[in-house]
C-alpha cells in the first residue's frame, strides 16, 4: 500500500511543469511578466500586450497548448493552435481592419489629402530594412516578412507573413510589430527632437476644413476601387479597412459598426493576441535569428519616424511653414497612438497648440500606406 502511495505520488509530481522547464522557459515567462508590467502598470497598449503575454505564459509552461494537428497524430490539437490557424489564414488580421475601419474618422486625411504623402513617406523604413535584412541573410520572402514591422501594424505584419509563408517567423514578427507600436510613446520622441527645431515643432497649423457626409461615404469606396485594381492582393486588408469605415460614416448600420468596432474586435483581439503569444516558447524564439529580426524591425520603425519627420520638414518648407514636421512621425500605423505622440511633443513646446487631429491625416494614411507596401510584396513575389 505504502508504495503505492508513493508510486502515485511520484507520478504526480513528475507530471507537473517543473521537471520539464528549461532555462529558457524561465527565461520568457520573466519577459511575460515584463510585458505584463508594462501594459497593466504603464498602460502601453494594454488591449493588445496582456493577451499576448498571458500567451506567451502560456506556452512557456504547457507547451502543449500550441501542439499542432500533426504533432497531435490523430488526437486533439492544442487549444491555441486553432487560434493561430485563423492568423496563418489570414482571418484575424482581415478581422482586425474591419474593426479599425469602423472606428476610424478619416475625415482629418480627406480634408488634407497632403497628408497621403507623410504617411507614405513613413514607409520608407519599411524598404530600407527590407535592404538591410537581405545583406544580414535573409531569403528574399523573409526580409519582406520582417521588414513590414516598420509599418507598426500587427495585423499587416501576421498577414504578409502568412502570404508569404514566413510561418516560422510570424512570432517573432508579430510579437516584434506589437512591441514596438506599444513602445510609440518610448521611440519616437527622441527621434523627433532630434530631427526638428524648437521653432518648428511650435508651428501652429490652420484648422482643417469641414468634411461632408458624401465626401466621407464616397472615400471608402474610391480607395477601395482604385487600391485593389492597382493591388489586387490588398483587397483582404485594404477592403475589410474601408467596409469598416463605410458602415460607420453610411450611418444607416449602426449595429453593424457597434458590433465591428467593439465586440467583434475585442474577440478578434483576444483570439490574435494570446495565439501570437503563444508562438514564442523558447526553442521558438530564443535565438539570434529572433534577435535579429526584433534589431531590423527596431531600425524600420526609426527609418520610418525619421522618414516622416524629414518629408514634414520639406512639407514646412515649401508652405512656407505652414505644416509642423512633428505630424510627419504619425505616418507610421500605431493609430491612434502615433498621432498622440506627435500632439504631445508638440504640446511639450506650446502647451495650447493642437496637432493631434493635423496628425491623424498621416496616421490614417499609414494604415493604408503600410497595407499598400504589404500587396506591393506579394505583387513583387507574385502572390
Amino acid at each position: 500500500m505504502g508504495s503505492y502511495i508513493f508510486e502515485t505520488m511520484g507520478n504526480l509530481v513528475h507530471q507537473t511543469a517543473f521537471f520539464n522547464l528549461t532555462w529558457g522557459n524561465f527565461a520568457m515567462i520573466v519577459v511575460a511578466a515584463v510585458f505584463l508590467y508594462l501594459a497593466i502598470a504603464k498602460q502601453f497598449e494594454p488591449l493588445l500586450l496582456v493577451p499576448i503575454a498571458f500567451g506567451m505564459l502560456l506556452v512557456n509552461m504547457f507547451p502543449d497548448i500550441m501542439l499542432s494537428l500533426k504533432e497531435a497524430d490523430g488526437g486533439a490539437a492544442g487549444l491555441l493552435h486553432y487560434f493561430y490557424l485563423l492568423d496563418e489564414w489570414s482571418i484575424l488580421p482581415s478581422l482586425i481592419f474591419l474593426g479599425v475601419g469602423a472606428m476610424t474618422d478619416f475625415g482629418p486625411l480627406i480634408a488634407n489629402p497632403k497628408s497621403f504623402l507623410l504617411g507614405a513617406a513613413a514607409q520608407f523604413g519599411i524598404y530600407a530594412a527590407y535592404l538591410m535584412a537581405i545583406l544580414f541573410g535573409f531569403s528574399d520572402k523573409a526580409a519582406a516578412a520582417v521588414a513590414i514591422i516598420g509599418g507598426a501594424d500587427g495585423p499587416t505584419s501576421i498577414f504578409l507573413a502568412g502570404k508569404l509563408q514566413q510561418t516560422g517567423l510570424m512570432g517573432p514578427i508579430a510579437v516584434a510589430a506589437y512591441s514596438y507600436m506599444a513602445l510609440v510613446p518610448i521611440i519616437q520622441p527622441p527621434i523627433m527632437k532630434l530631427l526638428t527645431t524648437k521653432k518648428e515643432r511650435q508651428i501652429r497649423m490652420q484648422l482643417l476644413r469641414p468634411v461632408s457626409k458624401l465626401e466621407r461615404v464616397l472615400f471608402p469606396i474610391v480607395v477601395t476601387v482604385v487600391v485593389v485594381l492597382v493591388l489586387p492582393t490588398t483587397a483582404p486588408l485594404v477592403g475589410m479597412l474601408m467596409l469598416g469605415n463605410l458602415f460607420r460614416e453610411s450611418g444607416v448600420v449602426r449595429q453593424l459598426t457597434e458590433t465591428a468596432s467593439n465586440a467583434l474586435m475585442y474577440i478578434v483581439v483576444i483570439l490574435l493576441g494570446t495565439s501570437v503569444g503563444a508562438t514564442t516558447s523558447a526553442e521558438a524564439f530564443l535565438n539570434w535569428q529572433t534577435i535579429l529580426i526584433f534589431v531590423l524591425g527596431l531600425v524600420a520603425f526609426a527609418f520610418g519616424t525619421a522618414a516622416g519627420v524629414l518629408f514634414g520638414k520639406i512639407m514646412c518648407k515649401l508652405t512656407h511653414g505652414q505644416v509642423n514636421p512633428l505630424i510627419g512621425a504619425a505616418g507610421v500605423s500605431a493609430v491612434p497612438m502615433a498621432a498622440r505622440v506627435a500632439q504631445k511633443v508638440g504640446a511639450e513646446e506650446d502647451p495650447t497648440n493642437f496637432l493631434l487631429m493635423h496628425a491623424m491625416g498621416p496616421n490614417v494614411a499609414g494604415v493604408i500606406g503600410t497595407a499598400v507596401a504589404a500587396g506591393t510584396f506579394m505583387a513583387i513575389f507574385g502572390i
